[in-house]
């Protein structure tokens, strides 16, 4: 074939090698882009690293585990008490949860006594005399037992020290909303309640639980 002959032969190839040349770059851009792609689960902790840590989001979101969680392991406080004096590590390692001071869960029926500031003392049958045992209702909540209460919450999940402190303090505001709100506590006095809670075990004689659940009988 002579010069002149090939030229409108390669004339007619040259847009369908410019439209397979086209085609596979965008193949490899599709391709690059799935590689690149990571699937993040909505409300999983990537999704709320990526998205930034909210206080308004996150106790809405983790405290129904956390009260799922201790529901499911309360030990009532009678028996914790004996296991306890009894035993104190192999009760702590048995029911408790981190370490030095490790949080219970626990669960117990009794009877409100005198309260002052939201904090209620609570007579419950079968409980050493010695056992002071008080309910915190609020306003105020204080501490971090319900951020550390399930073991699954760690320091590592957060950015630094300053969210994982408020991770602690959305999780009591929700649990205000959520088991407190429906409650007049102002009234509790006299009353019967049946409470599943969990506290730090700071003093053997001296628990201060906080609620994840209270039904008035």
């Amino acid at each position: 074939m002579s010069t002149q002959a090939a030229l409108p032969a390669l004339a007619k190839r040259g847009p369908s090698r410019r439209i397979a040349t086209s085609c596979l770059a965008v193949a490899l851009v599709i391709c690059g882009i799935a590689l690149d792609t990571k699937v993040v689960a909505i409300g999983s902790f990537s999704d709320t690293q990526e998205q930034g840590f909210s206080m308004e989001a996150y106790g809405p979101k983790v405290f129904p585990s956390i009260q799922k969680n201790v529901e499911s392991r309360a030990v009532p406080a009678s028996e914790l008490a004996m296991r306890l004096k009894e035993d104190r590590q192999q009760a702590i390692d048995k029911y408790g949860v981190g370490s030095p001071l490790p949080v219970f869960p626990i669960s117990f029926t009794g009877t409100v006594g005198s309260g002052k500031k939201g904090l209620y003392t609570i007579m419950v049958a079968d409980v050493p005399p010695s056992l002071h045992l008080r309910l915190q209702t609020g306003p105020v909540i204080t501490g971090t037992d319900l951020r550390d209460a399930t073991g699954k919450i760690m320091f590592g999940d957060f950015t630094n020290q300053i969210e994982y402190q408020n991770a602690g303090t959305s999780i009591n505001q929700a649990m205000k909303s959520i088991v407190l709100a429906p409650l007049d506590t102002s009234l509790l006095s006299g009353k019967q309640v049946k409470v599943v809670g969990i506290f730090r075990l700071l003093s053997p004689d001296n628990w201060l639980v906080t609620p994840v659940r209270i039904e008035i009988q």
